[in-house]
């Protein structure tokens, strides 16, 4: 018996092992130890770092450069919480990570963009990478310092070989998705003016709603992660010459006055979104929205309609956006968070489809011009393609 249990046990071991050979592969970590110099450094002082599988034929002067997600902290007591994890200190970040989806090597998984240098950005500030603070405080030793971050991690790609991209792409996850919205035309600045560049923001469209008790707590939280990191200033002057500079950190504020092509990919029903704007725990005191939270299965009827409200206040703030053809969207019917990193939402074969495309031929043809894609989804439960998350209360015990 125990015999059997072994060998059974060791084939689902291979199997993984398989899996994770053919979907995707490690990468190691680069450190950016001159940045320390210039102060670019993490909440904690560490350096900045990054992850980068090196282009090659076709690809080798083709740069994406994603960049990683994470929320934010808005305080000194929550950033101080965040330099015990890989999110304020680059000592704590994985040696090695696996590069899927849109990061993939493989041609099957990633055909347009499989063979270009691919980086993900890791992310140690807590503010998008748009804090910058001289002073540090010796009794928290916390550095508000992500725009330096931002722009040493930029020049060291540059130095490498980026100064020669003839395509380039920033997108991000997320907190690393509201980056790539922030960042988006200073990108396109520092890249030479002969590339093509473009940007891809992935469930980085964060937008000010109340939340189920009436409170603005996004806005409140937002305006606090703005003034605890000294971000104003980095933010779009267009926007916060015009109103309060924590509002600038909100994408539909902001991003009408992008210039550089950009992509949006979100779910209309945000998983992120829902937990923590439209029903954080300081809402929901007697945990009402737990259940439905962990599996939108388990929503009730009323419940539902609130999601329902919400999504047409998300795509209310999309409208915002104008009606360029330079836009892209892919806006799906899924309770779901980031879907370009992941392999079974960028392209598989049960990937999810709008229009019958994926995400990954969405964006491909939107980048090389082959067509525009804009669509957005019809209300939940339509889309029979979603992979739509259940929560794990061992590995999520906030909700």
């Amino acid at each position: 018996m125990a015999g059997t249990r072994l060998v059974q046990w060791l084939n689902l071991l291979l199997c993984a092992l398989v899996l994770l050979k053919t979907e995707g592969a490690n990468v190691g970590i680069t450190f950016v130890q001159d940045a320390v110099a210039k102060g670019a450094v993490c909440l904690d002082g560490s350096p900045p770092a990054y992850h980068w599988d090196k282009g090659v034929g076709a690809g080798i002067n083709n740069w994406l450069v994603h960049i990683e997600g994470g929320g934010w902290c808005n305080n000194v007591t929550t950033c101080l919480s965040r330099t015990k994890t890989r999110l304020g200190s680059s000592k704590l970040m994985d040696k090695e990570i696996a590069f899927s989806g849109i990061l993939s090597r493989y041609q099957k998984f990633n055909p347009d963009f499989y063979d270009w240098n691919r980086i993900k950005v890791r992310y140690c500030d807590g503010a998008s990478f748009t804090g910058d603070v001289e002073a540090v405080n010796p009794a928290t030793n916390l550095h508000f310092r992500g725009e330096r971050v931002w722009l040493a991690i930029v020049e060291d790609l540059l130095s490498k070989g980026m100064r020669n991209a003839k395509n380039a792409i920033l997108s991000g996850c997320s907190a690393g998705g509201l980056t790539s919205i922030l960042h988006c035309d200073r990108f396109r600045a520092l890249v030479p003016m002969g590339a093509k560049v473009k940007c891809l923001a992935d469930a980085g469209y964060f937008i000010n709603a109340k939340d189920v008790s009436g409170a603005q707590h996004i806005e409140a939280f937002y305006s606090e992660v703005v003034a605890t990191h000294g971000s104003a200033k980095n933010l779009a002057p267009s926007c916060t010459s015009k109103i309060r500079p924590g509002l600038c950190f909100f994408p539909q504020f902001m991003a009408q006055q992008i210039q550089t092509p950009i992509f949006f990919v979100n779910a209309a029903y945000d998983s992120w979104q829902i937990k923590n704007i439209l029903a954080p725990g300081v809402a929901d005191p007697h945990g009402t929205w737990h259940s439905c939270k962990l599996d939108i299965k388990n929503c009730s009827p009323n419940q539902i309609k609130t999601m329902q409200d919400f999504r047409l206040q998300f795509l209310s703030a999309l409208t915002r956006l104008g009606t360029s053809s330079s836009r892209g969207l892919f806006i799906d019917a899924c309770y779901a968070h980031c879907q370009t990193e992941m392999q079974e939402t960028w392209l598989r074969d049960d990937s999810p489809l709008l229009g019958k495309v994926t995400i990954a031929k969405a964006v491909g043809d939107w980048y090389y011009d082959r067509s525009p894609f804009q669509k957005i989804d019809c209300p939940y439960p339509c889309n029979p393609t979603c992979h739509n998350r259940v929560f794990d209360t061992k590995e999520h015990p906030e909700l």
